[in-house]
C-alpha cells in the first residue's frame, strides 16, 4: 500500500496488485471508503479496508479489462453489499472472458454482472466528494475517468500514463479513439491536475499535454 496523501478530506492509498502491476485506489475519510478497480491477487487491498474498519459503499471499475477486475470475486466475497459499478458501454464484460481478455491468457474470468452502470456525466459522491464521470474510450470501449475538480485529481484508468498511453492493439481498441479522449477530456482539465493512472506512477495533465510521446497537447 503507498499512502498518496490527503487531498480535501479524502484519503487516497494506491496498491499494485497481480501480474501486470495493476493499480487499485481506495478513496477514503473518517467514516466511508470507495474502491477503484479490483485486480488479480486483492487481498492487500481487502485487509487494508478491514483493518482500517471501512465497509466500502462502491467499487468502480474504470474498465473491464481482466487485470483491473481479476480480483472481483475474492472481493465481493468480503463485501456482499458493496454496490459494483462499470460504464453502460462495457455491460457483459465482467461475464464473458473474450470480452475482457482474460481468454488469451489461458485463465478465464467470468465474474457476476455489476450491480448498476455508469454514464457520461454521472456525479458520485465518493468519500465524500463529488467525482464527475467522463467517458474516456479508446484503450477500451467504456473506459472511464473519474474527476474530483475541487480536489484537483483524476483517476483515469488505462488511457493515459505518465509519459504513455494505454493500448491500442487489443479488440474494441483505437488509437483514434483514444487520441481524441485525452485531447478532449483529459487535457481539457486544469493543467495542475494530478491524475493517478491504471499502472505506473501519478503525473499531471500539465506534463503530459507538454511532453507525452504518443498524444501531445494542441
Amino acid at each position: 500500500m503507498q499512502d498518496l496523501g490527503t487531498i480535501g478530506n479524502v484519503r487516497l492509498s494506491g496498491f499494485e496488485l497481480g501480474p501486470f502491476a495493476t493499480n487499485a485506489y481506495v478513496l477514503s475519510n473518517e467514516s466511508e471508503c470507495a474502491v477503484i478497480d479490483c485486480p488479480y491477487e486483492p487481498a492487500e487491498l481487502i485487509e487494508y479496508v478491514q483493518r482500517k474498519g471501512f465497509t466500502p459503499s462502491q467499487l468502480i471499475l474504470t474498465h473491464a479489462h481482466c487485470d483491473h477486475i481479476g480480483g472481483l470475486a475474492e472481493f465481493r466475497k468480503a463485501f456482499p453489499k458493496c454496490t459494483i459499478r462499470i460504464h453502460a458501454a462495457e455491460a457483459g464484460f465482467l461475464e464473458d472472458p473474450e470480452q475482457n481478455l482474460s481468454a488469451f491468457l489461458g485463465q478465464p474470468v467470468s465474474v457476476a454482472e455489476a450491480d448498476g452502470f455508469l454514464n457520461d456525466g454521472e456525479t458520485l459522491d465518493l468519500a465524500g466528494a463529488k467525482w464527475n464521470v467522463l467517458h474516456t474510450p479508446g484503450h477500451s470501449p467504456g473506459g472511464i475517468t473519474l474527476h474530483a475538480p475541487a480536489l484537483g485529481v483524476a483517476l483515469v484508468g488505462d488511457a493515459l500514463f505518465a509519459g504513455s498511453i494505454g493500448r491500442t492493439d487489443f479488440p474494441h481498441s483505437d488509437f483514434d479513439t483514444l487520441a481524441h479522449s485525452i485531447r478532449m477530456r483529459l487535457y481539457t482539465l486544469d493543467e495542475a491536475t494530478r491524475i493517478f493512472p491504471g499502472h505506473g506512477p501519478p503525473s499531471t495533465i500539465g506534463k503530459e499535454r507538454r511532453s507525452n510521446p504518443f498524444v501531445r497537447g494542441t
